[in-house]
């Protein structure tokens, strides 16, 4: 099978400055870039010719970081992404038990709530949610996935009582003045819950399933990650791929914290080679929380906060340092969630002293994950590493106006420092941390040259970069994030033809309409795995 694209502009990602008439596929495969009648006579007759009529042709975008599985899993909950004050929480989720016929001896479990875009600017309680029902078990997660509100019935058939103490790494919400659990919970203390309430969610597996890749495919992305994999997320994907229904390149990083080693240790047949398209790419670990929830672990304090409050870290120096020297001594690939600089702080010092002796001279490509406020200083010690940032990019547009308020003017300016990172020759890549944001690439790449506000605020004008290096992030820098330069990020002879089809060229459309930007086809080794009607 050969298919000659040509008629529009076709960005290589190799050279800014290369301007090709016409790629020529075969097999799966880029055969040839170069002038349209060169290649139309070495395509010979049997070829399908596939005129751009004036769309891009580009890369098809790699996803740097997200959570596939959960994305499936979110895709099937009370969507309240959209409540703007608690009665629309309250109706979402009274809504959602009537479609659902929840009873009783079931769960709701609901996502995406944001406390700082609602009305009233506060988490919801549990005197909220038992206006939802005080029979029904009712569980709802924030948007960034690092807090949580339940009912009554939660807390009792959890046993979370005012005896009990919060958590190493957590919060329990208390009501105001006293120690009486309120409903709110924070990162580790979610855990007290999660479980218990997960098993009595009812969840269309089938439907989640089919959910799972198609937000990312008609988002241009065939190559996906879910990362912090448990071993359930690790036997769904395995199941999947067996069954052959990835239509992308999926990529799992177990937690080290969930026996995330003895799940890469039995499924060694994944680490670091593609069968059906799944591959386990190394290990994951969460160091802090987030920024707009106030839990990302910070060296200097919030705004605002008594006592000088600067959130908490979740594991302690001696376990990051154990896990990561793990990791280095097996040599595997390990990412690192560090929203806050403080976790960043832990993580390159855990990695600096576990590389200090290792003589093999590997090459392992650690990834900081999310990097929100990363300072300059950390930024010198990743490349001396070879540490790759990845950033969470959207963060500008929607928490910008938030971490200014919780950061101050300087602080929260530098969010997602991507200027700051690539001036130093730094591999940066974007991601969107699906099911946290849509995995829009388009409006990431417009996020990093604008970087504007929801509330229209130039959020760091010194950080924003130019279209290209933006796109670079999201293709070829994304390839190298996971040892796939060699095959994908690029249009090349030799490489894989993962292509994506735009409607308008980034490079040079009105920049303010870059997220205007549609995907028109996505296409995988070849194949058509998604077309815009």
């Amino acid at each position: 099978m050969k298919t000659l694209y040509y008629g529009g502009p076709i960005l290589t990602m190799e050279n800014r400055e290369d301007k090709p008439e016409a790629v020529l596929v075969q097999n799966g495969v880029i055969k040839k870039v170069g002038h349209l009648d060169e290649l139309r006579n070495i395509a010979g007759k049997r070829v399908k010719e596939y005129d751009l009529r004036g769309k891009c042709l580009m890369p098809a975008f790699i996803d740097a970081h997200s959570h596939i599985t959960m994305a499936g899993q979110v895709s099937v909950l009370a969507d309240l992404t959209e409540c703007m004050n608690y009665n629309d929480i309250v109706q979402k989720l009274k809504s959602y038990i009537k479609d659902h016929h929840v009873t009783a001896k079931q769960a709701v479990l609901g996502f995406g709530y944001d406390h700082n875009t609602l009305c009233e600017e506060k988490h919801p309680t549990r005197q909220i949610l038992d206006m939802v029902s005080q029979d029904i078990p009712i569980m709802i997660l924030h948007i960034s996935g690092h807090m949580a509100c339940v009912n009554s019935k939660v807390l009792q058939m959890c046993g979370i009582t005012r005896d009990m103490d919060d958590p190493e790494g957590g919060v329990i919400g208390r009501e105001d003045g006293g120690r009486e659990p309120n409903g709110y919970l924070e990162e580790a203390a979610m855990a007290l819950v999660q479980s218990r309430i997960g098993k009595l969610v009812k969840i269309s597996i089938r439907k989640m399933i089919r959910g799972m890749q198609e937000v990312y495919i008609q988002n241009g992305i065939t190559t996906i990650q879910d990362g912090a994999s448990t071993s359930q997320n690790i036997a769904l994907l395995k199941s999947m791929a067996a069954m052959h229904l990835l239509k992308t390149d999926v990529v799992a990083y177990p937690l080290m914290t969930a026996n995330g080693c003895e799940v890469l240790h039995k499924n060694r047949k994944y680490v670091g080679a593609y069968h059906n398209r799944l591959k386990i790419g190394g290990y994951k670990l969460v160091l802090d929380g987030s920024p707009q929830g106030r839990s990302a672990w910070m060296t200097e304090p919030y705004e605002g906060e008594p006592k000088g409050y600067c959130a908490y870290p979740w594991l302690k120096d001696e376990q990051v340092n154990e896990y990561v020297k793990k990791a280095v001594d097996e040599g595997h690939q390990i990412l690192a969630h560090c929203n806050g600089d403080a976790a960043g702080d832990q993580f390159i010092t855990a990695y600096e002293k576990a590389v200090a002796n290792d003589q093999t001279g590997r090459d392992m490509r650690p990834v900081m994950i999310h990097c929100q406020t990363a300072r300059t200083d950390q930024l010198d010690r990743m490349k001396e590493l070879g540490m790759i940032p990845s950033i969470f990019v959207g963060h500008v547009f929607y928490w910008g106006d938030v971490h200014i308020k919780n950061f101050g003017q300087k602080r929260g300016m530098r969010i997602s420092p991507v200027k700051d990172a690539l001036s130093r020759g730094l591999n940066v890549t974007f991601h969107q941390d699906t099911p946290v944001t849509k995995p829009n690439m388009m409006h990431s790449v417009w996020c990093a040259v604008k970087r504007i506000s929801k509330n229209g605020t130039i959020v760091g004008e010194d950080q924003k970069i130019d279209v290209y290096d933006a796109l670079k992030c999201i293709t070829i820098n994304a390839a190298y994030q996971y040892f796939e330069e060699e095959k994908k990020g690029s249009i090349r002879e030799g490489k894989m033809a993962d292509l994506v089809v735009l409607e308008k060229n980034p490079l040079e459309v009105d920049q303010m309409k870059i997220r205007e930007i549609r995907v028109i086809e996505t296409i995988k080794e070849g194949k058509t795995i998604y077309k815009a009607q």
